[in-house]
């Protein structure tokens, strides 16, 4: 049958729209951003470490929150601020069971790597190591596909939450190895060869970083391999030395390499891999191989895995430009690789700071890896309105790792206290939780450790020393501020006494919130006055935060736009000054009214002192809508997430660190950003694309529609909500649970009377 041209042009048009409409969200994803140092100006500007200038990310397959990530490996140490994977890199040394957290400066754990090679056999990973072109990697979620050019081997990954499946394609003839090597920094691993069962099993022991760095945690990261091919020959080293026909290998501590061999022949084959993980032991891996893959083939569990993060990804359908589809997905999968689920999947884990007795956790998954000091701000929020369930979950977790310590934990990693960075965020997380309807976890007794974070402080030097117990808490209560006479020795980050101060003042309004909502009225009135404690470290005279001696005098000499300060963490003291989310009308009073508040914002724009690539910056820009002029945070939003973010692997102005800088990007692609989490209260910026729509665990439906929105029109001149006149710069929870639809109807020019009102601001504790 013959149809007319331009009716067969109509019907390839059609079909093309057709499947670019029926594009599941998983396939624009693109793993790879991130994984190549900054190409932003304010990254090259206020970077001071080379790690700062790279997003940490990997080209990693999963599942949302999983227990191990699969990436390819081109770094083989474990050590702190080096990710298994970077772009630039040349050669692949293997494939990691990995548990990096996810964009971080911290350090791997408990992994493995899986390497096949053919021909001569060669364990060391730089001997190993064999060329590669991106152009022959597919990297998805759910997927990843390379070609090893130097041993003509295709390689693909696929994985479930604690287990994976790896193929190897033999493509010539020559002896077909499969190595396993744990990667233990410190030469501890165990690793032993079943080659009647076609088995592989063995462990990584684990060991602390910051607070007790190097010494062991208390357990390990166990794998079991199971392959596919019959074994036709195997072998162990240790200290490099190949010893053929040698089932065990174990490390004697001295850094120095482990690893095991099997062979399957010399001619063209393909090895399929299934791996098991577990933080338990080597069982617990076999049982979540069992659970998760057992004879599945690969396509299977692929297929499996991209449903699981197409609906994942699916909460928030958008509509836009297909590259802004994949500036988006690719965002929001990087916002649900972290926290970490810990548990087997019978409910086994290691009990919190010190692992030695397993857990059963019953009725919810237990999780790890919190980064609070980052996620806290949106990526954690994010979680909460996505997936009400798992954040559910983690705050019982966070309970139960007190209840095992006996401290709430302030920067929870590798199953231990850490108290890494600063602040004690758990109060924000578990407040912003509550006052958005998760309460299906323990309260009343995560408030019990809350409460004693904040009031008590540890009297005990050596579990104090170890990471239990708020930072420099004596100081904080004596002065209202930690004052420039206490170090904060026993920290990783010492001194950074303002930065912890309006950390601090923050934090017991979270606790306030959580203490009104429970009934505990004596503590909310304390903890809502402390909330004012921020104003003891800005200074009135200059307005901007500012170090203090305990005498009350301010220190001199002082710059404000210092790019680093010793009393401020990670930045200058005109960035901090911006971090009282819970009082900005406060803030605003101090520094002499809202007109000089946003004459001090625009100093700190225009001037080019903001820095987007550390997280204590991503408010400042939504704090134009707390003092009458929305239309500016319309204007530096849009241009921050044009220039701060691409698809390219560089498309990252800073380290990642667990989702924090993707969940920025989300929320404000959406339109909207979680100022002060803790409060039920989203400001609205300026969206990126024309609609998206929150598919909520309710069953409601919430879509932010942008009328006429652009690069070149980002500013809104009118809006409304379920068809009524709309003028406030912020949304709250209830509303967004409630469904409905927000319309907002964009242009080039800014609307300066638009949400300009004072009652029209967000609200601050201290009124508007």
């Amino acid at each position: 049958m013959k149809f007319p041209l331009a009716f067969t042009c109509l019907l390839i048009v059609t079909q093309s729209f057709v499947s670019l409409a029926q594009k599941a969200p998983v396939s624009y994803v693109n793993t790879l951003i991130g994984t190549a140092p900054a190409n932003t100006e304010s990254a090259r500007q206020h970077s001071e470490a080379s790690s700062e200038l790279k997003g940490q990310t990997l080209p990693s397959v999963g599942t949302p929150y999983g227990m191990t990530q699969w990436t390819p490996q081109t770094r083989a140490t474990e050590t702190k601020c080096i990710a298994p994977y970077y772009y630039n890199d040349q050669k692949m040394q293997g494939f990691r069971g990995t548990h990096w957290l996810n964009g971080s400066c911290v350090q791997d754990y408990g992994s493995v790597t899986i390497m096949p090679l053919s021909g001569s056999l060669k364990v060391k990973p730089d001997e190993r190591a064999s060329a590669y072109r991106h152009e022959t990697e597919v990297t998805s979620p759910a997927y990843y596909k390379a070609r090893l050019d130097d041993y003509a081997i295709t390689a693909e990954l696929t994985g479930s939450a604690r287990s994976g499946l790896m193929r190897f394609t033999f493509e010539r003839d020559g002896e077909a190895y499969v190595l396993v090597e744990p990667n233990s920094d410190e030469g501890e691993g165990f690793i032993q060869v079943f080659p009647e069962k076609g088995e592989i099993v063995g462990y990584n022991p684990v060991h602390r970083i910051y607070q007790g760095s190097g010494q062991p945690a208390g357990f390990s990261g166990y794998f079991v391999i199971r392959f596919d091919r019959p074994i036709t020959q195997y072998g162990t080293w240790a200290k490099d030395a190949v010893r053929a026909n040698t089932a065990t290998a174990q490390g004697q501590g001295q850094r120095d390499g482990v690893g095991a061999y099997v062979g399957f022949g010399s001619k063209k084959l393909v090895v399929t891999a299934r791996i098991g993980t577990s933080f338990t032991s080597i069982e617990g891996a076999r049982r979540n191989l069992e659970a998760e893959i057992g004879t599945q083939s690969l396509e299977a569990i692929r297929k499996t895995n991209e449903t699981i993060w197409n609906q994942s990804l699916g909460k928030m359908a958008v509509k836009g430009s297909e590259e802004d589809k994949t500036l988006f997905y690719s965002t929001l999968y990087r916002t649900k690789l972290s926290p970490r689920l810990f548990s087997d999947a019978d409910g086994k884990y290691p009990s919190f700071a010190g692992g030695k007795s397993i857990m059963t956790a019953n009725g919810f998954d237990y999780y790890c890896d919190f980064s609070l000091w980052d996620t806290f701000r949106a990526s954690l929020p994010l979680h909460t309105l996505l997936d009400p369930r798992q954040t559910a979950h983690m705050m019982q977790s966070l309970t139960m790792k007190a209840e095992q310590g006996g401290w709430m934990p302030i920067f929870p990693c590798w199953n231990q206290y850490t108290a890494a960075m600063i602040g004690d965020h758990v109060m924000s997380v578990m407040a912003d939780a509550y006052v958005k309807g998760i309460r299906n976890f323990d309260v009343e007794k995560a408030y019990t450790y809350l409460r004693k974070n904040a009031f008590e402080p540890n009297a005990d030097p050596a579990s104090y020393e170890a990471g239990q117990g708020r930072r420099a808490l004596k100081s904080y209560l004596q002065y209202g501020y930690v004052p420039l006479e206490d170090p904060v020795k026993e920290a990783f980050h010492k001194q950074e006494q303002v930065s912890r101060t309006l950390e601090y003042a923050y934090d017991d309004y979270c606790l306030s919130v959580l203490a009104e909502g429970l009934g505990h009225k004596d503590d909310a009135a304390k903890l809502k006055q402390r909330a004012l404690n921020y104003q003891h470290v800005i200074d009135p005279t200059t307005g901007y935060a500012r170090g203090r001696h305990a005498d009350g005098r301010w220190i001199t000499p002082f710059d404000p736009f210092a790019k680093r300060a010793s009393f401020i963490t990670e930045g200058s003291p005109a960035q901090y000054t911006w971090f009282v989310p819970h009082d900005v009308a406060g803030l605003s009073r101090i520094m002499g009214g809202k007109e000089r508040f946003n004459a001090k914002l625009d100093t700190l724009f225009e001037q080019g002192h903001y820095w987007h690539g550390n997280e204590p910056n991503h408010q400042i820009a939504y704090l134009y809508a707390y003092a009458g002029q929305p239309w500016k945070t319309q204007r530096w939003v849009s241009r921050i997430a044009r220039e701060e973010y691409s698809t390219t692997p560089g498309g990252l102005s800073g380290n990642e660190d667990g989702g924090q800088m993707s969940a920025w990007l989300a929320f404000s692609m959406a339109g909207l950003y979680p100022v002060c989490p803790g409060s039920p209260n989203y400001v609205l910026g300026s969206p990126l694309v024309e609609e998206v729509t929150f598919n909520l665990d309710n069953g409601k439906k919430f879509t932010i529609r942008a009328q006429g929105v652009s690069e070149q029109a980002p500013y809104i001149q009118s809006a409304t909500l379920n068809g009524k006149t709309f003028t406030r710069t912020y949304l709250t929870h209830q509303e967004i649970q409630q469904g409905g639809t927000l319309i907002l109807r964009m242009g080039r020019q800014p609307n300066q009377q638009w949400g300009a009102k004072p009652e029209d601001a967000p609200p601050s504790l201290s009124g508007r």
